[in-house]
């Protein structure tokens, strides 16, 4: 044979796939949203779509695995652009969380607790959300006295709680000062009631029980994203690393042992000097895109606010009186709390963006939106801010106001569904109906011209549906579309959105917030071949099985990594 008829023939031995997938009903969530029944894959890459005879016809070849899918349903690859995975993985490591619904519920956790724990020694009650309790209230020192033998603290996040031992190990009286910022909640006697607002740093002799040695720190991460890929995540953005969480994630990269895609974001400690931000900002090689498409570097971060299920977030509005019982306010006037203000946060962004960074903030009340995106508006006169991708993260407590300078900036959405589920009801009595109005509008984002990428804000417990923030795609992509709260009310029906927007918010959404919409995020040829198998029809099952939806095989670079095509 002559050599130009050989070369003729390499290619077609050289385009034969590695996998075929067929007879399945495959959503490719590209720009037509097109429907296919089947995909060849190679080396990791899509590289054929469209009906079964023509793909197998085409690629098939004699090493060719041929999976016939017998009418299943595969999606993109699910990404989720807002998780906290070493801590996630770290929280269930070493024992698991019981379900913490009621503060009945914490009482027997504090009870067994008590039974292992040696006396004297502290007891935290990991961590779990206020407005999410039975009860819609803060527990206080006197809910916590259940045991009188150990000191106990109850984690609220940007407010703990702590008993009357723990008060009284760690010093804190009626007449303690307030820290900066901080308040020791009393009750009507004068007393400490034993909740304290921003100021659990007085609590003396709690160990840090998220402490692990290196090795642990990384199989507990490990873990943690096995546990995404069978929720049928492909990718993560992980929202708030620190050079040690760097350190683990690129040891298992190192180690082939990272089974979904992870994209980091840095989150610098805003409350020093800006001179010390800057010239660490300034000192770090670390910016947006810098690594591969397994593991790299995504955004940079600084905490604006607290927490609207603590009542820190900074409102445009007062808690008023109701904050007492949900948050142990004091104050009926209270808006919540601003971490950094405008000026310094221009001036971190500017330093961070000169660096090449994508922007962000944690941002969940109103005011704290109007903060960020003043900041953005002033670095967008500098130089249209738009081509960064920086983006509103959270921004729960939106406004139409917000929305229009948003679209104006080319800004993008960080937004979490699934809070419409758990944290209505008792937002709803603390601001009422009307004020919920902006609350997560994910419709009017997408009719503003809004980008908005899924994401769970996943951070304690490893069960996907019972989770603090449950990281169940499938159950947030379901609460988009329904809007129907834990007390199966609807929220701003308006607001809703349509499946395939939810699909798209977890794909392509997630996809341009990580840069990463040429290689991820729809099937199509060229593509990295990640996709989920699935056992329900996502596009016509009844509305409320979506949230059941199961992952039967989730695919990463050609790869299953879990379940069984």
């Amino acid at each position: 044979m002559r050599l130009s008829a050989l070369l003729a023939v390499v290619p077609l031995f050289a385009a034969d796939a590695d996998l075929i997938l067929h007879n399945g009903k495959i959503v490719t969530a590209d720009a037509r949203f097109k429907i296919v029944q089947a995909v060849a894959i190679k080396g990791g890459r899509i590289i054929h779509t469209g009906t079964s005879n023509v793909v197998i016809g085409a690629e098939k070849g004699p090493q060719t695995t041929l999976v016939n899918l017998a009418g299943k349903m595969v999606l993109p690859g699910l990404i989720d652009a807002h998780v906290h995975a070493i801590g996630a993985g770290l929280s269930e490591f070493k024992s698991k969380l019981p379900p913490l619904d009621s503060i009945a519920d914490i009482q027997n956790y504090i009870r067994e607790k008590a039974k292992t724990t040696p006396r004297g020694e502290w007891i935290i009650v990991p961590r779990t959300l206020p407005p999410r309790l039975k009860e819609q209230r803060f527990p206080t020192k006197t809910d916590l006295d259940v045991v009188t033998t150990h000191p106990v603290a109850f984690d609220g996040s940007y407010v703990w709680s702590a008993n009357t031992l723990g008060l009284k190990i760690s010093g804190i009286t009626r007449n303690t000062a307030n820290p900066p910022g901080g308040e020791v909640v009393k009750g009507q006697d004068g007393e400490p009631n034993g909740i304290l607002r921003a100021a659990s740093q007085l609590l003396k002799g709690i160990r840090d029980e998220s402490r692990a040695t290196e090795a642990e720190r990384q199989q507990a991460l490990e873990t943690m994203l096995k546990l995404y890929a069978a929720a049928g995540l492909t990718s993560v953005g992980d929202r708030a690393v620190t050079a040690p969480d760097v350190a683990s994630y690129e040891a298992l990269k190192a180690q082939d042992r990272l089974p979904v895609r992870a994209v980091l974001t840095w989150r610098i400690d805003a409350s020093r000097p800006i001179e010390q931000i800057e010239q660490e900002i300034n000192s770090k090689t670390w910016t947006t895109n810098q690594g591969d498409d397994w593991l790299k570097f995504g955004t940079f971060k600084v905490t604006l606010d607290g927490g609207q299920s603590v009542g820190t977030a900074y409102q445009r509005m007062p808690y008023g009186p109701y904050g007492r019982q949900l948050y142990g306010q004091t104050n009926p006037d209270a808006r919540g709390t601003l971490f950094v203000d405008r000026e310094k946060l221009t001036r971190i962004f500017r330093a961070a963006r000169n660096k090449g960074w994508q922007l962000t903030s944690h941002a969940q009340g109103g005011a704290a939106i109007d903060v960020l995106l003043d900041a953005f508006e002033a670095l967008d006169k500098e130089k249209p801010i738009g081509p960064s991708r920086s983006h509103v993260m959270h921004g729960s407590f939106m406004s139409e106001e917000a929305i229009a300078r948003m679209k104006r900036m080319g800004i993008i959405a960080d937004v979490q569904g699934g809070w419409l589920h758990f944290d209505v009801p008792a937002l709803e009595q603390v601001f009422g109906y009307k004020n919920m109005r902006y609350f997560f509008p994910l419709q009017s984002y997408l009719k503003a011209g809004i980008i908005i990428a899924g994401g769970s804000d996943h951070m304690i417990g490893h069960d996907k549906n019972r989770a603090v923030n449950p990281y169940n795609p499938f159950f947030n992509m379901w609460m988009a579309i329904s809007r129907k709260t834990r007390e199966g009310k609807l929220i701003y029906p308006e607001e809703k959105i349509s499946r395939e927007q939810a699909l798209r918010m977890y794909t392509n959404g997630s996809a341009y917030l990580h840069f990463a919409e040429k290689t991820l995020g729809s099937l199509e040829p060229g593509k990295f071949a990640d996709l989920v198998l699935i056992d329900k029809d996502f596009l016509t099952c009844p509305e409320d099985e979506i949230r059941h939806i199961q992952p039967l095989a989730t695919v990463v670079n050609g790869k299953v990594v879990y379940g069984t095509l």
